[in-house]
């Protein structure tokens, strides 16, 4: 029986759809808790906190979409994930910026898992395309990290927290000094 498929056959092994199809749940995830943080911190005051963080919602968005197509266009097949388990509340400002680190290390973490997994199974066409995700996230960390040595360069009393907010937006800034690579 022949079947009747546009991409016939794969290039994509069915471990590294998996694999590619998680890293899709975390990225999806982080557009969510970026989202929910946004919301947190437009509720409390913190319009450049928020907008910063709708900025990197969005762009977390484009990560996920980024390896949909990768896994599709490899003959594989991209699965929406069901976004689940995302903190809508937070103690403060800083609480917000230390969990936007811890998340970026362990999406920086899973990253490194799927390129050890190329290099093993030799898949180096997922390897390269994954170079771009191992840049993007040694930027990200240095972002958040930047965020949070405002907290302790500015301090948070008096008008610490409103200036640390003024910060925190310019921080958009970075990304234009980012490598040509986007």
């Amino acid at each position: 029986m022949k079947q009747n498929l546009i991409t016939p056959q794969r290039s994509l092994n069915k471990e590294m759809e998996k694999w590619l199809n998680e890293q899709i749940v975390m990225e999806g995830k982080s557009s969510a808790y970026y989202l929910s943080m946004a919301s947190w911190c437009e509720t409390k005051g913190y319009n450049n906190s928020a907008e910063f963080l709708y900025k990197h919602s969005d762009e977390e968005r484009g990560h996920m979409l980024k390896l949909f197509k990768y896994v599709n266009q490899a003959g594989g097949h991209a699965l929406q994930p069901e976004i689940v388990d995302i903190k809508h509340t937070f103690k403060s400002l800083r609480e917000v910026f230390e969990d936007v680190l811890k998340h970026e290390i362990q999406v920086t973490k899973s990253i490194h898992e799927i390129v050890d997994r190329c290099l093993t199974s030799k898949d180096f066409t997922t390897f390269n395309f994954l170079q771009w995700f191992v840049v993007e996230q040694r930027e990200e960390e240095t972002i958040a990290r930047r965020a949070l040595e405002l907290f302790d360069i500015i301090g948070e009393d008096g008008v610490g927290l409103w200036t640390i907010d003024m910060e925190i937006g310019k921080l958009h800034g970075l990304d234009d000094v980012a490598p040509a690579h986007r």
